[in-house]
């Protein structure tokens, strides 16, 4: 399996069963992960070359306004999307097997944790794994150390407060908080 086979495939088939193509596929993108993340956060690079690394790692072009402090961790890669204006601050980690799509003007904190997977809860399959997509809207900001769980949807202009624990979506314009984030106001421009 490809990695565009499996992007497509996670698409419309969210179970990664243990041992198969799948899973194999995972794994084989993972290494190859773990080496362009290995070598944008093991030495210096300028800016332009830390959009190429990404690119990379991604597996498309990021816009030349894109910027990004390293480290960055990601388990698979070819899976994210980014927008214009996007900032990524130092030490976030990105579970993307499940998509990660990140819109125009966000601005993602430092150690932000996006996760697209969970195991099987059944013991026996425990190995198996469920895809879902995350998702954040325009010019959302996500605080540092804010943890998004598998499935969310966050709104156009949304904060996720430092420290958050997203495990449901959080509408547009509107400000989340806490373990497990909840509302807290509505965001006035």
């Amino acid at each position: 399996m490809t990695v565009k086979e499996f992007t497509d495939y996670i698409k419309t088939h969210a179970y990664i069963k243990a041992d198969g193509e799948a899973h194999e596929c995972m794994h084989a993108a993972a290494a190859e992960a773990r080496r362009i993340t290995c070598e944008i956060n093991n030495k210096f690079h300028t800016a332009e070359e830390l959009r190429t690394l990404f690119s990379e790692l991604i597996g498309k072009p990021v816009d030349e306004t894109f910027s990004l402090f390293p480290p960055i961790y990601s388990d698979f890669g070819k899976n994210i999307t980014v927008g214009k204006r996007v900032f990524m601050n130092e030490g976030c980690a990105f579970q993307d097997q499940g998509g990660i799509e990140i819109g125009d003007d966000c601005l993602i904190g430092h150690q932000v944790v996006i996760a697209t997977l969970n195991h099987d809860p059944a013991p026996s399959e425990r190995g198996s794994m469920i895809a879902a997509p995350v998702k954040l809207g325009r010019r959302v900001w996500v605080g540092a150390h804010a943890t998004i769980l598998p499935g969310v949807t966050i709104g156009d202009n949304a904060i996720v407060a430092a420290g958050a624990v997203v495990t449901k979506d959080v509408p547009a314009n509107t400000v989340v908080g806490g373990v497990p984030a909840k509302f807290i106001k509505y965001v006035d421009d």
